[in-house]
């Protein structure tokens, strides 16, 4: 059901970009997004000598990412984890957390099966609990966000993690309507955003709620927070010629992977040194230049391919201890 509407972002990119570190004998890859394993299903066919172990903190999309990768026994490990649990995975699985896999995808944000299930209250355009959670099992909802949060700190939840100019009025609207009745639908607080909001603000950008939804998402999940420890994860997990690939789909997510990778590198020597030594010399090589998008064919073909921005790195040497 869920395969055949689910299309792989940028995925030939994806695998081009990994394709000399997973064609090596015994390669391990960890997809640290699972979602409905588009990319992942791509990766075992494409390399067939390649053990991928798969992760995702939402239970129906292992089930259903499961079904899919059966056909390829063993080859395939699902753990249901957080991407940030990456080392704590690798310990339980055997492999080594420090440069014990040749390749790692992310693919950040929503997936698809998310935004289609209406019943998660991912989507803005249809009216479902407020609920948000990718981990339906545990953590608090957007609901309770929006009905227990301080004014103050909704205000910045907005700001910092939707980007809304509009922040303020907005939640002068929430805090004034949850104090007549709690939210609990979608649709309720659509509607209150587009009433809150100045004419000039509606014009542009699409459906206005899209940066409130965005920013409870991210409070609800703790993506950012998440992504801060996974990404170094990711990375330490890296052997040398080992390869990271990321597709992010906001400016926040994107600016954190660009700066772990940025770091990665950079040399750390001081500088005027005429000979670099070794333990300052950079461990990563960037393997595109800034982010790349997706072409134009991609997103006529899967409008949800349109924000994506996607950045590879390879590991270059080992830290020195």
């Amino acid at each position: 059901m869920s395969e055949s509407r689910h299309v792989p972002v940028m995925l030939r990119r994806c695998l081009d970009l990994l394709a000399p570190a997973l064609e090596r004998p015994g390669a391990v890859v960890v997809d640290c997004t699972l979602g409905l394993g588009g990319h992942s299903e791509a990766m075992l066919t494409r390399f067939p000598e390649v053990r991928l172990i798969g992760l995702d903190r939402d239970k129906e999309a292992l089930r259903l990412s499961g079904e899919r990768l059966a056909p390829f026994g063993e080859r395939a490990t699902l753990v249901h984890a957080v991407y940030d649990e990456l080392p704590e995975v690798l310990d339980r699985l055997g492999i080594p957390r420090v440069h014990g896999v040749q390749g790692v995808l992310f693919d950040l944000g929503v997936s698809s099966m998310q935004l289609d299930e209406a019943d998660r209250g991912f989507a803005y355009a249809q009216d479902a609990p407020l609920d948000m959670r990718m981990d339906q099992s545990t953590g608090i909802s957007a609901a309770e966000v929006l009905n227990t949060y301080p004014p103050g700190e909704l205000v910045r939840i907005l700001r910092a993690y939707g980007e809304e100019k509009q922040a303020k009025r907005i939640v002068s609207a929430v805090v004034r309507e949850r104090q007549r009745e709690p939210f609990t639908n979608s649709a309720r607080l659509v509607q209150l955003i587009r009433d809150a909001l100045p004419q000039a603000a509606k014009r542009t950008g699409g459906n206005p709620a899209k940066r409130t939804f965005q920013a409870l998402r991210i409070e609800v999940n703790g993506e950012l927070s998440v992504l801060e420890r996974a990404i170094p994860a990711a990375v330490k997990a890296l052997a040398v010629g080992g390869r990271i690939g990321v597709l992010s789909y906001h400016s926040l997510e994107d600016r954190l992977v660009k700066q772990v990778f940025a770091a990665g590198a950079a040399s750390t020597a001081p500088p005027g040194l005429p000979v670099v030594p070794e333990e300052y010399q950079p461990r990563l090589k960037l393997l595109t230049r800034g982010a790349e998008l997706p072409t134009e064919e991609e997103i006529a073909e899967n409008r949800r391919a349109a924000p994506a921005r996607f950045r590879g790195a390879e590991r270059v040497r080992e830290d020195v201890k």
